[in-house]
């Protein structure tokens, strides 16, 4: 696959950045030499490698959900800098 200058431009457009002719032709070069790169890859006989998301052998350590009683209302809302209705009361976000 070969990147143009034309199809930078487009993409460039789209992502609503202005860059010279000059700029362009060397982001196209730039995108081709990481091409060729990766093509390298395509080179490698990857026969019995199992696909993987992590190169380490992780698993996750989930613990078992718990039940427990929740801080009694008061004590939480005791240090809340306004409080309405048994709630915190936060100021609006967006008017």
């Amino acid at each position: 696959m070969i990147v143009s200058e034309e199809k930078v431009r487009q993409v460039a457009e789209l992502a609503r950045l202005a860059f010279s002719e000059a700029e362009l032709r060397n982001l196209a070069g730039e995108f081709n030499r990481i091409l060729q790169a990766f093509a390298k890859l395509n080179e490698v006989d990857t026969t019995g490698v199992p696909p993987t998301a992590h190169v380490l052998k992780v698993k996750n350590r989930f613990r078992a959900d718990q039940v427990k009683p929740s801080l009694p209302r008061a004590d939480v809302l005791k240090n809340a800098s306004a409080v309405k209705d048994g709630s915190f009361v936060a100021p609006p976000v967006m008017e």
